[in-house]
């Protein structure tokens, strides 16, 4: 064995145990491989950062800001609204969510399908009064399967494409996975929906910064603009949509005064405001259903549309520069273009306009702006931020605009015309000229630690199937499995798959997998395409661990998970996977 063949398997073997240690961020770890092979001449100088053009992780970028701009419209809320009832029996509640967050996953990055629909979940677990814990991995597990489904699903699917470009000359197109990502996705979550739960704890839990602090809920104002209302429409006519999102409708406010009582037979007008009270995700939401404005938002006021909004929760300690003083006499929404839309008290109700409001030492304060006008406010209030507690202002308007531009990209990409990285660059240019995304989002949108840690290991992956590392496992399954028939193999190389991706970044999985799958082809001389979807498919396949998907580490607090969990689910799921890709893919992609 050649001494840079040696020298490569342990670097990687360093990665790998430095990936699974946990201790050090997973990009630290793959750029300073990458820095150590060049040193050590296994990547050219001129090639140390060639990953950082690769089509591969240009795509996974604007993937990401593409899901921002689709979640920042309301196109997913809108659907998750009509389809989630907390009354429904628990496997049919898991079987809508499911389907939901597969077919949501097939579409936008699987990461923020689970972000999206996970609070929903949550919300209709309390509901219901049972543990979310029998129902969120559940969902994280289908979001996993639905990304199988398309090309921009997850991101094996796209590294797997782009390395079929190189060794093959053409990418996988749009819907290649498609035959064997739904017949394993539907397969999944039946299983999930009617057995896997059963399997899972009931065990309560909440997340940590709702442990932490109790905020109770806010006081707020919403303005009635000139869409909200219909002619002789009257207060009590808002109740049902009030209601259904746990909001209390307090009393309106006209002309600066408020009208006495709960004034529920007023007839609405332009310019009133509402006075309601409930949680900051409850308010958005009714005010999207309602279609009412943010108090601040009128004209003369200044306005504060505009793209990037959240609703952020402060907390004023005494001594703050608002202690004792209004939002007005501030002048906040001038200074910052920040409006105070609501104040938790304790509990406590108040008579008092919000704006006009003397704000005491211990009140939380719900600001609305951008983020970095929040944070510039925050700090001239003498406030605190609560880590974790923003609620992203959802452009409802905007829904069928930021769909059919997505499904304008999807369709020029399926016909030929322009290529997926064009395609979703030009869908990403439309959010940003439309105000789905700002500037500051197509930045903050992207994950750069895995851009960071994808460039850093395409060159590793490439020096590795180079001096011939992806040859000799390739050979080795092949001689193991010698005498058996081709399916064999095909099994061999998707358990191994999955084991690494049950403890590594799916991405790092699919890199060193895609070579050895290609060296099988050619040392048993059948079709590369039945071997490479067998690792698109086995890559994203990471059940068995908290580690192995993001999706698995991101519900682990809020289930209320133990590491040795995911296992009971996660051991037969694979097992189910394993047993539908493989006669699948031989169907589709015949040897």
């Amino acid at each position: 064995m050649h001494i840079e063949l040696l020298q490569i398997f342990a670097l990687l073997g360093l990665v790998f145990a430095l990936l699974i240690w946990g201790r050090i961020r997973y990009d630290l770890v793959a750029f300073g491989a990458l820095i150590l092979a060049a040193v050590l001449g296994l990547v050219p100088t001129e090639d140390i950062f060639s990953g950082f053009g690769h089509s591969a992780v240009a795509i996974i970028a604007l993937v990401l800001i593409v899901s921002r701009g689709l979640s920042s419209s309301g196109a997913v809320e809108l659907a998750a609204s009509k389809l989630i009832d907390p009354e429904r029996p628990l496997p049919l509640h898991i079987a809508v969510i499911a389907a939901l967050a597969a077919g949501l996953s097939a579409i936008i990055n699987n990461v923020a399908a689970l972000a999206l629909l996970m609070p929903l979940d949550i919300e209709a677990a309390q509901k219901a009064k049972r543990a979310v814990g029998q129902t969120l991995m559940p969902l994280s597990f289908a979001t996993i399967l639905g990304g199988m489904v398309t090309l921009i699903g997850t991101p094996p699917n796209i590294v797997i494409s782009e390395y079929r470009r190189g060794a093959l000359g053409d990418p996988f197109g749009m819907f290649d996975f498609a035959p064997v990502g739904l017949a394993v996705a539907i397969t999944g979550i039946a299983f999930v929906a009617l057995i896997g739960w059963r399997f899972l704890p009931a065990r309560t839990s909440l997340h940590d910064a709702e442990k932490a602090v109790h905020i109770g809920r806010y006081v707020a104002e919403i303005r009635i603009g000139d869409q909200s209302f219909e002619d002789g429409m009257v207060v009590e006519d808002l109740y049902p949509s009030a209601n259904e999102v746990d909001v209390h409708i307090l009393g309106l406010i006209r002309r600066g005064k408020r009208i006495p009582g709960l004034a529920r037979r007023t007839e609405l007008r332009a310019s009133d405001f509402l006075v309601v009270e409930g949680e900051p995700k409850s308010i958005e939401a009714f005010m999207g259903q309602a279609k009412l404005d943010f108090a601040g938002s009128e004209k003369h006021e200044g306005g504060v549309v505009a793209p990037g909004l959240t609703l952020s929760e402060v907390i004023v300690p005494d001594g703050a520069r608002i202690q004792g003083r209004t939002s007005r006499s501030l002048k906040l929404l001038q200074r910052h273009s920040v409006t105070l839309l609501g104040v938790a008290r304790s509990g406590k109700s108040f008579q008092d306009r919000v704006r006009l409001l003397p704000i005491h030492a211990g009140d939380v304060l719900l600001l609305l702006g951008t983020p970095e006008n929040v944070e510039a406010a925050t700090e001239w209030l003498g406030a605190l931020p609560i880590e974790g507690r923003k609620t992203e202002v959802v452009q409802r308007k905007k829904a069928g605009l930021s769909i059919g531009v997505f499904l304008l990209a999807v369709a020029l990409t399926v016909a030929g015309l322009v290529p997926l990285s064009v395609a979703l660059g030009g869908a990403v240019i439309a959010f940003v000229a439309l105000g789905l995304v700002s500037g500051r989002e197509v930045y903050a949108s992207v994950e750069w630690k895995v851009i960071v840690l994808l460039a850093s290991l395409i060159p590793l992956a490439e020096a590795f199937e180079h001096f011939g590392g992806a040859e000799l496992i390739a050979n080795q399954i092949v001689t193991l499995t010698a005498g058996y028939p081709a399916w064999v193999s095909l099994v061999a190389l998707m358990i191994v798959t999955m084991t690494l991706s049950d403890f590594l970044n799916n991405v790092a999985t699919t890199l060193i997998a895609a070579p050895i799958s290609m060296s099988i082809a050619q040392a048993t001389g059948t079709n590369p395409d039945t071997y490479l979807m067998t690792v698109a498919v086995a890559a994203s396949c990471a059940f068995l661990t908290p580690i192995g998907h993001k999706n698995n580490t991101i519900i682990m607090g809020p289930g209320g998970y133990r590491f040795g969990d995911y296992w009971r689910i996660g051991l037969p799921l694979e097992i189910i996977v394993v047993c539908v890709a493989v006669p699948t893919i031989l169907i589709v992609w015949p040897l």
